[in-house]
């Protein structure tokens, strides 16, 4: 009945267009194609897809291979690739997802040791998802998520590696640099500089800004740190990062980091990972470094 090679097939004319260039992808011919489609469609009793001109149209049983083919063809592809490790005497691959922008630095610090402790382990880091972080886990794209903002879900696990204060970041002759702290209504007139992330996913608007009911003169986005902060030191705005990142960069750039309220921002970063897969020993292994980082690496 229903075989791997269906779901390919699927999955690739949906991403192709057509029969023929989803054929040429998957090396075998369109009639044999054609052939083993229609008669799935036999066995089933229902159609997969509906010709429209030139073009196929998913019909709704069409819609739910292609989903099951999006679930299931990563695990597939994840198990063939680790029983080839074993098989070559290798442990296996650790493939670890960013949801946290500013984290490259700490990770680095994390990943030099794990690969010294795991001569035997890949590692590969993955930041842009096609469902996003979560959806990244459950889909088999990555093994582990380093992420703020942790969704608790049946079948994923998070731990907390380490604690953070979220700050605002001005240069070092801005006027609120040697505030104590800096109140929400004092950015009204400042262009604020954020990684290009979804402002609902913003701490310093939900967790600031909004709540006060204020909103910046101006924002500006930037996807990296350093022309984040060159930006913020030479006067063209303000930045919210993590404290220790602005710290490790104050000793050469003329930034200053300033708390957010009276009490701060506190945030955590958490490793997500599958429930079935913190047995694994070099998964595990790296979620303990994690969190046995000294505190002042971070």
């Amino acid at each position: 009945m229903l075989e791997r090679i269906h779901l390919a097939v699927v999955q690739e004319v949906e991403k192709q267009g057509s029969l023929t260039a989803a054929a040429e992808v998957l090396h075998v011919t369109q009639s044999a194609l054609s052939h083993s489609m229609k008669k799935l469609e036999q066995q089933l009793g229902t159609d997969v897809w509906l010709r429209e001109g030139r073009g196929l149209r998913l019909t709704q049983a069409g819609q739910y291979l292609l989903a099951v083919a999006n679930r299931v063809l990563p695990q597939l592809d994840l198990a063939e690739e680790r029983l080839q490790q074993f098989a070559q005497g290798e442990r296996g691959s650790l493939r670890i997802g960013m949801e946290c922008h500013p984290c490259y630095q700490w990770l680095l610090k994390v990943v030099s040791p794990y690969l010294a402790a795991w001569p035997d382990v890949d590692v590969d880091v993955k930041q842009k998802f096609q469902f996003g972080g979560i959806g990244a886990l459950f889909g088999y794209e990555i093994d582990l998520l380093v992420t703020p903002d942790p969704l608790f879900k049946p079948g994923l696990v998070f731990e907390p590696v380490f604690d953070y204060e979220q700050v605002l970041v001005v240069a070092a002759g801005h006027p609120l640099a040697g505030a104590s702290h800096v109140k929400a209504q004092q950015l009204t007139k400042e262009v604020l500089i954020t990684y290009p992330v979804d402002i609902e996913r913003l701490d310093i608007y939900n967790q600031f800004l909004l709540p006060a009911g204020v909103t910046p003169r101006r924002h500006k986005t930037i996807e990296t740190t350093d022309i984040m902060l060159q930006m913020v030191a030479s006067g063209r705005g303000v930045a919210a990062l993590p404290r220790w990142l602005v710290l490790e960069y104050a000793a050469r750039m003329d930034v200053v980091p300033v708390r957010l309220g009276p009490r701060g921002i506190p945030k955590k970063i958490y490793l997500g990972a599958r429930e079935a897969d913190t047995a694994i020993d070099y998964v595990r292994a790296f979620v303990q470094l994690a969190r046995a980082a000294p505190s002042s690496q971070v």
